[in-house]
């Protein structure tokens, strides 16, 4: 009698399918994803105000996916839901700003930036760094990979004004932490801290991308300038220039204004128009937008992005330079940000800040916990395939085959017998 047992080939290639479909439904990301609720509000008009105000979106992490397990996923997770219900900011829709906790490799953080996060914070513990103090200035890209946090919290009783006063009055960034609920409880913000912010003068008040995005022009930049004689006046032509090396250098730097410092020659602008009209007087303004300052007889401050081209008329027919840029939007001497850790609800997180417009914030936000809407399909699929790879399995066994068999012999049938 010939003897049929489940051959080597024959049990690898059942146990192929029941992990090929078991691996759709429990992935690592198709896990995250069921582990989770968007915050809603990420899509209202409520986002918009935020964006209008001069806030960003970046990210703070996913629920089901570990940083320090796999932070590339984290980030390519993260990146795909804020770019599929918000802008991250006015400046620029793709976010580049993130959370990363402390204990990641610079390999690790190097993979979260091919992910288009530049900047990372706050406290990180890296070797290089970027404005753990005033002087702490970064020079290169992965300075950023360690963005210090400086002057304390927002929070109240744990929040210190001082702290704050004499951080701003170092100068360079100070970045200041935020969060608005810690499980059930509502956290204060410090009322002084506000109060003081509101009213300190040549502070930028900038989000975490924006500065990022003002510094990359010192390693790459160009423009032109020019001018023309019409009349008793002379109109100065000046841009600068998008270029692809530049674009290439630094891909995700948003088009932030970028602040030149023209001398006239001691000549006084009699009007400076952009592209879609006058450019305003933007003195004393610390959010970031288009615009000039000029003192009479002074240097000429000029705002601009990067493709704008500005022409300055004024009297006379004195020569001009162009002196440089300066370290912070509108020549400040310091920046502020407010980093809001952990936004999973952004009403809930901004809504005692609607008084606060003067205050910026970058809010890293996250998913909720919990199943989202279509979470316990995923459950079912995987119960439907498991299910059928069993089915499958016994029928295997009744015919002597398949991992399930334990080499039963197989009896072929008999044949008939001749009368």
């Amino acid at each position: 009698m010939a003897e049929v047992k489940a051959t080597l080939p024959q049990r690898c290639l059942t146990l192929s399918i029941l992990v090929c479909l078991c691996s759709v439904a429990w992935s690592p990301v198709a896990l995250a994803e069921s582990a989770w609720q968007e915050d809603g509000w990420l899509t209202t008009t409520l986002a918009q105000d935020r964006l209008d105000a001069g806030d960003e979106f970046g990210c703070y992490g996913i629920p089901g996916l570990s940083w320090q397990t796999d932070p590339g996923a984290v980030a390519t997770e993260c990146r795909a839901y804020i770019e599929q219900r918000v802008a991250a900011s006015s400046w620029g829709d793709v976010p580049i700003s993130t959370y990363t906790p402390g204990g990641l490799t610079m390999a690790q953080h190097t993979t979260v930036a091919e992910q288009g996060f530049v900047v990372h914070g706050d406290n990180t513990g890296l070797s290089v760094s970027a404005w753990h103090d005033a002087n702490n200035t970064p020079t290169d890209k992965w300075d950023w990979y360690n963005l210090g946090r400086r002057g304390g919290s927002m929070e109240q009783l744990i929040g210190s004004l001082e702290e704050v006063q004499t951080a701003v009055e170092e100068g360079g960034l100070v970045n200041l932490y935020w969060v608005g609920r810690v499980n059930d409880a509502t956290i204060r913000h410090d009322r002084d801290i506000s109060a003081y912010l509101a009213e300190v003068p040549n502070v930028w008040l900038t989000t975490w991308g924006e500065a990022w995005s003002y510094w990359t022009v010192n390693n790459c930049y160009e423009f032109t300038h020019d001018t023309r004689t019409e009349g008793e006046q002379t109109v100065l032509i000046f841009e600068s220039l998008v270029t692809e090396e530049c674009s290439a250098m630094n891909p995700e730097a948003w088009n932030v204004p970028i602040t030149w410092v023209l001398d006239l020659d001691g000549a006084t602008a009699e009007s400076i128009e952009g592209p879609s009209g006058p450019l305003t007087d933007i003195t004393g303004v610390r959010k970031t937008t288009e615009g000039y300052v000029q003192a009479a007889g002074e240097y000429l401050h000029l705002s601009v992005v990067n493709g704008h081209q500005v022409e300055v008329r004024y009297n006379g027919s004195s020569s001009h330079d162009v002196v440089g840029r300066t370290e912070f939007f509108n020549n400040h001497s310091a920046a502020v940000t407010i980093a809001a850790h952990e936004t999973h609800d952004l009403f809930k997180w901004s809504k005692r800040f609607v008084d606060d417009d003067h205050l910026v914030f970058t809010w890293l936000v996250e998913p909720r916990e919990g199943l989202n809407e279509a979470g316990w399909l995923r459950y079912v699929a995987a119960g439907v395939a498991i299910s059928t790879v069993i089915g499958m399995l016994v029928v295997l066994k009744k015919e002597g085959l398949g991992p399930l068999a334990k080499g039963q012999d197989a009896q072929p049938p008999s044949p008939p017998k001749s009368e």
